[in-house]
């Protein structure tokens, strides 16, 4: 696995601004600082290309935003974006001062997206992930969404397309300083993003984590 940082191109500008606006923001408080810090250092698989991105700019008074693919030669299998949201003045609906939060995607084969119980296995990919990893985290919440098209007329040669989408929220628990352990929770997202790809896990001991046999890379729009 090869760290995070190196693979970050940065466009956001809530920790690093330098425009001339800048000293209007809010100072960057040190446990955002450091939960930044610790995104940036994190060690993932290399079958993820992760590079940042803008963050949205009124869900918090600070924010960090990534975005991820799982690249296989030239195909992606899966992609995503996490954003890492920080209130220091705390949050009632996180129960927290900071919040994660994610959008995941990848197009799957038809008869894999038939099953009806895939809503509930790939919710129980979010929370095995994070489980996994030993993080402790509250008022997760979120959605499944099964979406299928079918091409018609001139587009009719284009094969049935079914595409899962996993919208969710968590709040990561802080530890000494207030700050979470930001990476450890990138390395569980990362792992989500493999198993919705369809990749083996990365222990290859690891008998018990069951992904979708598919390599059809999402269609984004």
């Amino acid at each position: 696995m090869a760290p995070a940082q190196g693979q970050f191109s940065d466009h956001s500008d809530s920790v690093d601004s330098k425009d001339k606006d800048a000293a209007k923001d809010p100072p960057v408080p040190p446990a955002f600082r450091s939960a930044v810090d610790a995104l940036r250092s994190a060690r993932l698989r290399p079958e993820l290309e992760v590079e940042t991105t803008r963050p949205p700019q009124r869900l918090a008074p600070h924010a960090y935003a990534l975005e991820a693919a799982v690249v296989d030669g030239e195909d992606d299998l899966a992609d995503g974006r996490l954003v890492l949201l920080h209130d220091p003045a705390g949050h009632d609906a996180w129960q927290g001062a900071f919040r994660l939060v994610t959008l995941v995607r990848a197009e799957l084969e038809p008869e894999m997206a038939a099953d009806p119980l895939l809503p509930e296995v790939c919710w129980s990919w979010l929370t095995g992930a994070l489980d996994a990893r030993g993080l402790s985290y509250g008022e997760a919440g979120g959605t499944v969404t099964r979406a299928g098209s079918h091409y018609f007329g001139a587009l009719s040669a284009r094969r049935p397309a079914t595409q899962i989408e996993i919208r969710a929220s968590w709040t990561p628990r802080e530890g000494r300083g207030g700050v979470p352990d930001a990476a450890s929770h990138l390395m569980a997202w990362g792992d989500l993003l493999c198993q919705i790809a369809g990749l083996p896990p990365s222990d290859p001991t690891d008998a018990a984590v069951v992904t979708l046999p598919q390599r059809r890379g999402p269609q984004v729009s």
